[in-house]
């Protein structure tokens, strides 16, 4: 049963139905190419030494693309790193040189407690990850604890969630917590029953959760130490 709080945010996210942020990106890649006056799909892939098959799927949305091409793509065409993956300002902006932000590694259960009006008030007192050009919001990271998302991120990864970050996008990965404070990690999948759904290799149920469910914020990068 999805609960008043899921409701909500499924109303709010009705306009964006239409169009995932995944084809909202591919658009910008679009508009980018022809802007550039290098050409088609077939032609940028040459001059560039992409592979043209993938690069098809990005531009189309078809698949979605990283940060990686990202930086390739915005290079070769000239517009902004930020505007191209994040729809920030205009493709003539001048993107900054990369900053470093240190990320307080939080507890299950402290992330939990995020939900609680009474909850922690302040993270300075917890160990710190430095991290690389993450986008504007209120981070924290949490090491990843079992095997339900490793498809995404294995036993022992570091996730990084944006706090400010709750809008609700199919097939987006989110910490969430039930109204006893036991927080998650799962992807959303509207669509099936509960809507927060393991991403595994392996059979695991999806969460018994009880209660109101809230979203602490949606996981936008997983890094795993090797």
């Amino acid at each position: 049963m999805i609960c008043t709080t899921i409701k909500v945010h499924l109303l709010l996210m009705s306009e964006y139905s239409k169009m995932t942020e995944r084809q909202l990106r591919a658009e910008r890649l679009k508009q980018a190419r022809l802007a550039s006056g290098h050409g088609g799909v077939k032609a940028v892939s040459k001059k560039f030494g992409w592979n043209v098959n993938r690069y098809k799927a990005h531009d189309s949305g078809q698949n979605g693309f990283g940060l990686e091409d990202a930086r390739a793509y915005a290079k070769a065409f000239g517009v902004s790193l930020q505007w191209l993956y994040a729809g920030i300002g205009v493709p003539e902006d001048k993107d900054e040189a990369p900053t470093t932000i240190d990320v307080p590694v939080v507890s299950w259960v402290s992330a939990g407690q995020l939900t609680e009006q009474s909850g922690i008030t302040t993270l300075d007192d917890y160990p710190t990850v430095p991290t690389v050009d993450l986008p504007d919001g209120n981070w924290i990271a949490l090491r990843v604890e079992g095997d339900s998302m490793d498809r995404i991120s294995p036993y022992g990864s570091i996730i990084f969630i944006n706090l400010k970050d709750r809008r609700l996008v199919p097939n987006a990965c989110y910490v969430i917590a039930d109204e006893t404070g036991a927080a998650t990690y799962k992807r959303y999948r509207p669509n099936e029953i509960p809507p927060f759904q393991p991403y595994s290799t392996k059979d695991i149920p999806p969460p018994i959760l009880e209660g109101t469910i809230k979203v602490i914020g949606r996981v936008r990068r997983s890094i795993i130490e090797i």
